[in-house]
């Protein structure tokens, strides 16, 4: 018992900390739940409630680079918290098996995006005359603001790489920094956590396995606090590096383990 225990939270450290820099985090806790013979209605309730810690954690080492875009969180995080609301009605009520094949591919598409988010805030400065805007505006604001609807589906319903995938539709949507995107990806994914969190809680008491909970819960929350001062130190490449490696290491974990 007593190895199981340090299992699952020697888990939720290591998925804190890379939920907190990347994103995927899920892809640590969930199979190791798995392993241990927790079903997996139980496991990914139980996993989404108690990386809220971490998430939070990470949000709060994230504060200093949350303020340069207020308006554009304002409109993103309610967004973002209804896309949760949905996934998380959406895993109870559909198999675990319904987004599994298109699982990988948005995990890819988020390291396209990641990878190729310089360049298109290279062109987008350009456009503005050579001065970046760390928001967006017009049609993008509103293909931001979708596009974080979609995403926190997903991020309700399984979450895996939820991150990834907002660090790269945000570097192509936006002119943020790296890591203010990657602030808005940790409040965002709270967010997202958080309301999930609400609704099992109210819906699905009897799938929560509340020591679980508590064990990534205590894991995460330490994994993020260490995170958070890794990955502010990390400049934008060797951040994008840690994106893509760690994204890599998630479409190969999911396709063949």
């Amino acid at each position: 018992m007593w190895t199981e225990w340090m299992a699952i939270a020697g888990a939720g450290v290591w998925a804190g900390m890379i939920n907190v820099i990347v994103g995927s985090g899920t892809l640590v806790t969930f199979p190791v739940l798995l392993l241990l013979g927790y079903p997996p209605l139980a496991a990914n309730v139980s996993n989404s409630i108690g990386l809220l810690g971490g998430n939070l954690a990470g949000t709060f080492g994230y504060r200093r680079e949350l303020g340069g875009n207020p308006r554009l969180l304002r409109r993103l995080l309610p967004s973002s918290i209804a896309g949760g609301i949905t996934g998380a009605a959406l895993l109870l009520a559909l198999p675990a098996e319904a987004f599994a094949a298109i699982v990988p591919v948005l995990v890819v598409l988020g390291l396209v995006m990641v990878v190729a988010g310089p360049a298109v805030q290279r062109r987008a400065a350009r456009r503005n005359g050579g001065v970046p805007r760390g928001g967006a505006h017009g049609k993008r604001l509103a293909a931001v603001t979708v596009a974080t609807f979609v995403v926190g589906i997903y991020g309700g319903y399984f979450g895996a790489a939820q991150g990834i995938l907002l660090v790269g539709m945000l570097g192509m949507l936006t002119a943020a920094s790296l890591q203010s995107i990657n602030a808005m990806k940790n409040l965002l994914v709270t967010g997202v956590n958080g309301i999930a969190a609400v609704v099992f809680v109210l819906v699905a008491w009897d799938a929560i396995d509340w020591i679980v909970v508590a064990l990534i819960a205590l894991g995460s929350a330490g994994g993020g606090v260490l995170g958070a001062r890794f990955g502010r130190r990390l400049s934008p490449a060797a951040l994008r590096a840690v994106i893509v490696v760690v994204g890599t290491v998630a479409v190969v974990n999911m396709l063949f383990v």
